[in-house]
């Protein structure tokens, strides 16, 4: 079912208040009613758009909230108030309810495929972070949370989605912590497994810059020689531009011929202080 414009800027409205308002206790029919809208048609329009219920959409902003809240030295039992949750008990109900995923491959817009999801803050934006039971999947930047969920749920339209805290209780969690402590130069960039998927040619580009060590930069020429493609630099910039894995398919490495930064899928600001971070 297509979702017309008027259907969708309301659905957008949805997303939008609880994004802001996480920490409120909102069930479905409560949104509903404040956007006129059936609670059936909320529903199933909401997860059409996102791949989220507004309940998981809400728990995976009250968990960035926590964290954000504990980052900022605030008492355990506070943090977990002040995210929205009632106890302690129901941040552990949570946390065990997105945990673990079922094998699958990628077939009819990841059809049944379970991926698992965690969100952070960077000095460089927001990090959303994906990842089936294979490895991650879908590493995005950008300055709005609600586009890095849709851009996930339009990569991944079929799948499943749970949410995961950013911490050492869960695997995702854990790898996001480790990039998180990259981009606030305090680490290297995690050797993470990686899930991707793409043409032949793709997959060779990717997998040669996922080998490029970090401080390294190479033109697209030269990736295009190393993959045994000499005259496919122009391909090679293309692939990097169809990059799903931002970061750990560092992209970011490859140059111009000529020194020059050349373009970035997340904007070529990032892409130099991306260098500047790793010189």
């Amino acid at each position: 079912m297509q979702i017309t414009a008027s259907a969708e800027e309301k659905i957008q409205q949805v997303a939008s208040y609880i994004e802001k308002n996480a920490q409120l206790k909102v069930s479905l029919e409560q949104l509903a009613e404040k956007f006129h809208i059936s609670a059936f048609h909320l529903q199933r329009t909401f997860s059409q758009k996102y791949g989220l219920s507004p309940k998981q959409l809400q728990n995976l902003f009250r968990m960035h909230q926590l964290k954000k809240s504990l980052k900022q030295g605030d008492d355990i039992s506070g943090a977990i108030y002040q995210a929205g949750y009632g106890s302690v008990s129901r941040v552990y109900e949570q946390l065990n309810s997105n945990l673990g995923m079922t094998p699958a491959l990628y077939k009819q817009g990841a059809q049944g495929l379970q991926i698992s999801v965690a969100l952070c803050s960077t000095k460089y934006g927001y990090v959303l972070m994906a990842a089936t039971d294979r490895g991650v999947c879908f590493v995005h930047i950008g300055a709005c949370r609600l586009s890095l969920i849709t851009a996930l749920h339009q990569e991944f339209p079929n799948a499943l989605y749970s949410i995961a805290p950013v911490d050492e209780s869960s695997q995702l969690g854990d790898w996001m912590v480790l990039l998180e402590r990259y981009l606030s130069a305090q680490g290297q960039v995690p050797k993470l497994p990686l899930d991707f998927n793409g043409t032949v040619f793709q997959m060779k580009v990717w997998a040669f810059l996922a080998q490029v060590k970090q401080g390294d930069k190479v033109s697209y020429a030269q990736v295009a020689r190393a993959i045994g493609e000499p005259k496919a630099y122009r391909a090679v910039a293309n692939a990097c531009a169809a990059n799903k894995i931002a970061l750990l398919i560092p992209c970011h490495r490859v140059i111009r011929g000529d020194g020059s930064s050349g373009g970035y899928r997340w904007g070529e600001d990032l892409k130099q202080q991306l260098l500047q971070l790793e010189a």
